[in-house]
């Protein structure tokens, strides 16, 4: 068995769980599920975006803990600051640290920013939290959705207000998983089989994503140089977490990211403007 296959097991658990005891009216009647939603898609493609989906995240099945004293508020506020377009925000507890009120947490302390809900969806009641919790968009993991699945979430989505982050990880699945009811098309970095990370598979698969998608690449993301190459194969959102996370000052790190990214950027026009 995969982690991947441990995550989606725990997952029906935790679901089935959440739904015996917080009905979908309850999540509905939420304070949050109201709001108008912030687009990351608009956020990202903004000129002077930095294009960065900045991620907290505490721990993770690969590395172990990355970061279990950072505050959430402080964090992603500072991340704001410093420049990132988009936060990211994980949910899921066993695998990565992640709590609902993580993110309800950032959203409170980040009301104009899109957040996107980090987690392994598998089931319309999520979306609903999603909206209940603060989120304005989701995350679609194709590796662990048929295509079908994809289609039936990413709709019910929309439905309600949320944007779409599809994530996949080879050709195989952005050929069978790609709808037009996503937003956002992400190339994890990162093989799931054995966790090795190279940027080589989002230079393949870029000009295999149409350009109607928002081009979103993951993991891997440390320099950059990096940034700058990938910017030039066609995308224009970097979801980086790890990087940040493991520093003492993850907003300052991304600080200096995106001034090191910018400045290497061949149209100034693009560059980040507090």
């Amino acid at each position: 068995m995969t982690i991947l296959d441990r995550i989606i097991e725990q997952k029906r658990i935790e679901v089935a769980q959440r739904q015996a005891t917080t009905p979908a009216s309850a999540l509905e009647n939420s304070p949050l599920f109201g709001r108008q939603t912030n687009s990351a898609r608009a956020a990202l493609l903004a000129p002077g975006s930095s294009g960065i989906i900045a991620e907290f995240k505490r721990k993770s099945p690969s590395k172990g803990i990355i970061n279990d004293t950072a505050d959430v508020s402080s964090t992603t506020q500072g991340y704001v600051r410093a420049g990132a377009a988009v936060l990211s925000v994980l949910t899921d507890e066993p695998f990565f640290g992640g709590t609902p009120a993580d993110l309800q947490t950032a959203r409170q302390a980040n009301p104009d920013t899109p957040i996107l809900r980090k987690d392994f969806v598998i089931d319309a009641y999520q979306l609903l939290e999603a909206k209940a919790w603060g989120a304005d968009l989701v995350l679609l993991i194709a590796a662990c959705l048929t295509p079908e699945e994809v289609s039936d979430l990413s709709r019910q989505a929309h439905d309600l207000g949320l944007e779409v982050l599809l994530e996949v990880h080879d050709e195989d699945e952005l050929d069978r998983s790609l709808a037009d009811t996503v937003d956002l098309v992400g190339v994890n970095n990162r093989n799931l089989k054995t966790f090795v990370t190279s940027i080589d598979t989002s230079l393949q698969l870029a000009e295999r994503i149409p350009d109607d998608f928002v081009k979103i690449t993951e993991s891997g993301l440390h320099e950059a140089a990096t940034m700058v190459t990938l910017w030039k194969a066609g995308y224009t959102g970097f979801l980086i977490g790890e990087a940040f996370m493991k520093t003492t000052d993850p907003a300052a790190s991304l600080a200096r990211l995106v001034a090191d990214y910018t400045s290497q950027l061949p149209t100034p026009s693009n560059t980040f403007t507090p």
